[in-house]
């Protein structure tokens, strides 16, 4: 730990840095999973369904289930193309 000293405050700058480097990961692995989610709601919203409640059930899916419903529909409608 690198420990300096301003007017009797300690600053542990080692675990400052792990810590914001730690958060701005987890920051960018959410704005990915949001990414995602959003770009499969919008692709399930453009699909020509076979009848318009598949649409509505798959929508639903995925608005409720977040990134789990997200990628159920990846792997079950989108590839199957």
């Amino acid at each position: 730990m690198t420990m300096m000293n301003f007017g009797g405050m300690n600053y542990y700058f080692q675990d400052w840095l792990s810590f914001s480097g730690f958060m701005m990961f987890g920051a960018t692995i959410g704005i990915l999973f949001l990414a995602f989610w959003v770009w499969m709601i919008v692709d399930c919203a453009k699909r020509n369904f076979k009848n318009s409640n598949e649409k509505i059930v798959w929508i639903l899916v995925i608005l409720f289930a977040k990134i789990i419903g997200a990628l159920i529909y990846f792997f079950v409608v989108k590839n199957r193309k």
